[in-house]
């Protein structure tokens, strides 16, 4: 497999809402394979389709990350169907601003469905952590990136810290 260059903040590209995976082909199977192999060198414990320049609606995770022993996932077409009013506040970094942590605040718990590699419809409740990194890499999907979830002031400093 090969190792997929990531997209850095500020490229257009992270800020355009991604398109459904209509059909899953061998393209597909190459890209999820490369996203996985390159989410893994980075490292990262997710990564989304538009962070390596294609904007179809798909991600991978892994979250054991280095902790522990591989459990990648691929979710194509993600839908967080419901929330918890229950939210938390935790650090967030992602692979494509390098460098920048920042306090963001999500629910704790969330009902997605998705369809798996093989087409399968999926659904299941997420929480903690893996409800945390599904959220973020669905950010991705829709045009979002970690900076939008932040206060103006701190987003404004955190951005001239990225820049420098």
């Amino acid at each position: 497999m090969s190792i997929l260059q990531i997209l850095r903040w500020p490229d257009e590209r992270l800020r355009m809402v991604c398109a459904p995976v209509e059909e899953i082909t061998d393209e597909i199977r190459l890209l999820v394979a490369n996203m996985l192999d390159t989410m893994y060198d980075a490292p990262g414990r997710g990564l989304a389709a538009p962070q390596v320049g294609v904007l179809k609606r798909l991600f991978v995770m892994d979250v054991n990350g280095r902790a522990g022993p591989r459990a990648p996932r691929i979710f194509l077409d993600p839908v967080i169907e419901a929330w918890s009013d229950e939210t938390a506040t935790g650090p967030e970094g992602c692979l494509s601003i390098p460098g920048i942590v920042a306090e963001i605040e999500r629910p704790v718990e969330i009902a997605l469905r998705w369809r798996d590699i093989d087409g399968t419809e999926r659904r299941e409740t997420l929480a903690g952590f893996p409800a945390i990194c599904a959220q973020h890499e669905i950010d991705h999907l829709d045009g979002i990136v970690t900076l939008d979830r932040m206060a103006p002031a701190l987003r404004a400093g955190l951005e001239e810290a990225y820049r420098a």
